[in-house]
């Protein structure tokens, strides 16, 4: 920030940025905890719009316009990268459910 920028400005972005780590510290947390699949895909996801966010941020806090130019970049990519995460647990999530063998009361077994 240069010395002309208000103070008000300064304080909000300091703020913000600390609110941001503070979510991405909760969201990693959520992403090595689980419970399930889906709750890491999700997690996974919301770690990416935290980044974007604090990329964006942090541009305005240095003044730097060129750095919201790398938070789209990351936010393209990091939709592929969470499309094609779910799309291969969905694939092993069906794989495994066509290769479980249902067994009938009463069947034989040999």
């Amino acid at each position: 920030m240069t010395a002309t920028t208000p103070i008000l400005l300064k304080m909000a972005t300091q703020i913000g940025l600390l609110v941001l780590v503070v979510s991405m510290a909760l969201t990693v947390y959520r992403i090595v905890r689980g419970p399930k699949s889906a709750d890491r895909i999700i997690a996974l996801d919301l770690l990416s719009i935290l980044v974007v966010a604090l990329v964006a941020l942090y541009a305005v806090f240095a003044g730097e316009e060129s750095f919201l130019d790398v938070a789209t970049a990351y936010a393209l990519v990091a939709f592929l990268g969470t499309v094609a995460f779910a799309r291969y647990l969905g694939r092993s999530t069906t794989n495994r459910q066509r290769n479980k063998v249902i067994e009938r009361p009463g069947a034989d077994h040999e």
